[in-house]
Formats: structure tokens, C-alpha cells, sequence
């Protein structure tokens, strides 16, 4: 099936639909945590992210190699250990 297909199978399923099922979809979209309102995907869609109350600053930094290879290691969310390690180390929480 063509997108065109489906965009002309999508209007006709929507003039079919009546008020009731047309708010009982919107009900159920807007109750579904998976599926965030059209501005957070918007928001998401231009490169933001959900404001921090305390924003983290971007810096760079070289680091040795093995350094890097260890923190990555330990797979996704290496750059928040990381930033807990540095924290540790320089006497913060």
C-alpha cells in the first residue's frame, strides 16, 4: 500500500467516524503514557530536552583512551557515572 493509499483510507475512516468514537480515541491517546502530546514531540523533534531545574553544562574534555573504553564498558549511561565518579572525587554528594 502507497502512503498516498493510506492517507486516502485515513480521511475516509474519519469522515466515517462519529463524535462519540472520535472522543473515545482522543481519551485513550491522551490517557496512554507512551504517547506523549504533539508539543513534547515537537519540543523532542527540534533537539530539546526537558529542563533540568539544575541544567547540566556541556564541556569538553579529553580523557586517555582506556579511560574512555572503562567508562564505557558498563554500557548506556556512562556519561552520568561518569559525572558521579568526578562528583565523588572532587568531594561532591
Amino acid at each position: 500500500m502507497s502512503a498516498d493509499d493510506a492517507r486516502r483510507i485515513a480521511r475516509e475512516s474519519l469522515k466515517e467516524m462519529t463524535p462519540e468514537e472520535d472522543a473515545a480515541l482522543t481519551a485513550a491517546a491522551e490517557a496512554d503514557p507512551d504517547n506523549p502530546p504533539a508539543d513534547e514531540l515537537f519540543r523532542r523533534a527540534r533537539g530539546g530536552r526537558p529542563r533540568a531545574e539544575n541544567p547540566k553544562q556541556q564541556v569538553t574534555l579529553r580523557l586517555d583512551p582506556d579511560v574512555v573504553e572503562r567508562l564505557k564498558a558498563d554500557g548506556p549511561g556512562w556519561q552520568t557515572r561518569a559525572n558521579a565518579a568526578l562528583r565523588k572525587a572532587v568531594g561532591l554528594k
